[in-house]
């Protein structure tokens, strides 16, 4: 099993700081490196800071996570903009990207290098992630049982609807029948 990553090992306000600095991009590595030389002079003459290669592929993977989560809220706002409410479908969307990140965080957990937790951890993580998806899976189950019965509903309103304009004489028979057929498919 690989060992953890230098930046893994850092305090917490040392591996906050080089986040931050990652996810501004404000710098330079090299601008970094030197920069938490001179912020965290105890950690450096240590030798427990990380080196320019390790900062470079922990932005790498900040990088990635910081896309996906963009991309997840640039989707949740245009399906809030576009999508009607009447069937729940932000929360069918939003169920989808979750499912989607975590099988996606389970196939990392499966491949992870460096960053490999003992196997207690990883059976714990995988727990918490079996636990969560069951959890999912019944909200989702609940969600189509919702916009089932919603839809139900909808077509009795439109059924009674049509039947209703039939019975004024608004509509006649023959165009009536041609339009339930072609609606419910009757």
């Amino acid at each position: 099993m690989a060992r953890k990553s230098t930046i893994h090992r850092l305090p917490a306000e040392v591996k906050a700081y080089i986040e931050a600095m990652l996810a501004t991009g404000a710098q330079t590595l090299d601008e970094l490196i030197a920069d938490l030389q001179q912020r965290y002079p105890a950690e450096a003459s240590a030798g427990a800071l990380p080196s320019r290669s390790a900062v470079h592929r922990y932005g790498q993977k900040l990088d990635r996570r910081l896309a996906a989560i963009k991309a997840s809220t640039e989707a949740a706002r245009l399906i809030q903009q576009h999508a009607g409410d009447d069937k729940d479908a932000r929360s069918e969307a939003l169920t989808a990207m979750v499912q989607t990140e975590l099988f996606e965080a389970i196939l990392l957990l499966q491949e992870a290098d460096e960053e490999d937790a003992d196997p207690g951890e990883r059976v714990a993580l995988l727990s918490k992630a079996a636990k969560n998806i069951a959890t999912l899976t019944r909200s989702s189950i609940n969600l189509k049982e919702f916009q089932a019965k919603v839809e139900a509903q909808l077509i009795n309103r439109q059924r009674l609807a049509l039947t209703e304009l039939g019975e004024r004489g608004e509509i006649d028979a023959a165009t009536l029948a041609k339009v339930i057929g072609a609606a419910y498919g009757l």
